[in-house]
């Protein structure tokens, strides 16, 4: 029978703190997390951080060190039942330790299987997530774990990574890697340690023995076997720039060669359609309504769907939002709003507008020469409604685009005396 030889990042996956490289600010001598394998009592947690930095690495690593029972899952995989399922063998054991990997991909019923459980220790929780817990964990979860962030790891880690699996690992040893210079190799793991062993298990298998791996070697190899882009590093933001700027500038071609270099990357769905709602508000706004709409759609339908057939709906809304009349007119007021407030401070609301409850507000003026718009043709009313300091100021100025062109004119007539349109 044809056997699989085992990944170098799984042959090479540490299984003792003293192993582990890296997140000294929590396995190190004073770090959390050893603190607290040390004691004994290990506290249900959440591991927050970019991919490949060892978030599952340290669970095993805790499951080892204090000898308990270990059952992992995975968030794109499991369901409830699988969850009750490990809850009900651990009612039959002691201390069982529950690893959920993308904690985040669990929905709201899938988490709230996991409370009762957690409160009454049956199981201790060890979550992975890459995204923010504190809007992807609902808060009644997240409110009995405790959270640790890990970091990306940095250059002199990697460089000691790959030391380290060159001396230990006996498949290596036999090809004898020379690797001369290792910039190229950190460059496009940034940060992340198992794309990083990837990489070198690709080049260990396309160089011959005791040939000096250089960085135009790398380059080469990794042109050929994978698409280079960081999802951590100077990659990530150049592409996903370049994704943003196409859609702003009306190319739907480069929109979708860009996402594609997303997509094959394996950025995170949720990341590409959240850059594209904030997109349709900023960057096309009234000019087009529904590109907002359209773009939250998006970002519903792929978090339901998820990879490979979210790709189609992201092209979909890429391709809309570039083709789409553009208006920043909404984004420009709120920032000139937003810098009118920091250089004057708390202006005095206008009395007139204030809400007056009690007795002693009326007696004080405040609401009176309050005109009720209703009240008015076309339910407008010629009335300041800013402070005097600032009264007349414009922070909304539409854009020379047809919806907006429309709505100006609409206020042109009404607004004329007040604010020369």
């Amino acid at each position: 029978m044809l056997q699989t030889k085992t990944p170098l990042a799984e042959r090479m996956r540490p299984s003792k703190l003293e192993d582990l490289i890296g997140q000294e600010h929590l396995v190190g001598e004073n770090g959390i997390i050893r603190k607290a394998i040390q004691s004994g009592n290990v506290p249900s947690m959440i591991l927050w951080g970019p991919p490949g930095v060892g978030k599952t690495t340290i669970a095993n690593i805790i499951a080892n060190e204090v000898k308990r029972p270990f059952h992992m899952l995975s968030a794109v995989s499991a369901g409830v039942k699988d969850v009750r399922d490990v809850i009900d063998q651990a009612r039959r054991a002691s201390r069982v330790i529950l690893f959920i990997d993308e904690i985040h991909r669990f929905n709201k019923s899938q988490q709230d299987a996991l409370l009762g459980a957690v409160e009454k220790g049956v199981i201790t929780l060890i979550g992975a997530t890459t995204e923010n817990p504190s809007f992807e964990v609902n808060s009644a979860l997240l409110s009995r774990c405790q959270v640790y962030t890990l970091k990306a790891l940095t250059q002199d880690d990697l460089i000691r990574l790959l030391n380290q699996v060159l001396a230990k690992d006996v498949e290596l040893k036999k090809q004898k890697i020379n690797i001369k210079e290792y910039q190229a190799l950190i460059n496009i793991s940034g940060g992340d340690a198992r794309k990083l062993l990837n990489l070198l298990e690709i080049i260990s298998e396309s160089v011959a023995d005791d040939v000096p791996v250089t960085d135009e070697i790398v380059m080469n190899i990794a042109q050929k076997h994978i698409a280079i882009y960081d999802k951590s590093g100077e990659q990530h933001y150049d592409i996903i720039s370049a994704f943003i700027k196409s859609i702003r500038g009306s190319d739907p071609n480069a929109a979708v060669y860009y996402l594609a270099r997303m997509i094959e990357g394996g950025e995170d769905v949720k990341f590409i359609a959240r850059r594209m709602v904030i997109l349709a508000s900023e960057d096309i706004g009234n000019a087009n309504p529904t590109a907002l709409v359209m773009a939250t759609t998006t970002f519903q339908a792929v978090n339901i769907i998820g990879y490979p057939e979210a790709r189609i709906i992201l092209s979909q809304c890429a391709v809309y939002l570039a083709c789409s009349s553009k208006s920043n007119a909404s984004y420009m007021a709120i920032e000139k709003a937003l810098g009118v407030v920091k250089e004057t401070g708390d202006l005095s609301v206008p009395l007139a507008i204030r809400n007056a409850p009690t007795k002693l507000m009326k007696d004080m003026d405040y609401g009176k020469g309050y005109q009720y718009a209703h009240d008015f043709r076309n339910n407008f009313v010629a009335m300041e409604f800013l402070p005097d300091t600032i009264k007349e100021m414009k922070f909304y100025e539409p854009g020379k685009n047809t919806r907006e062109e429309e709505l100006r004119n609409y206020l042109k007539k009404l607004w004329d005396k007040k604010y020369n349109y």
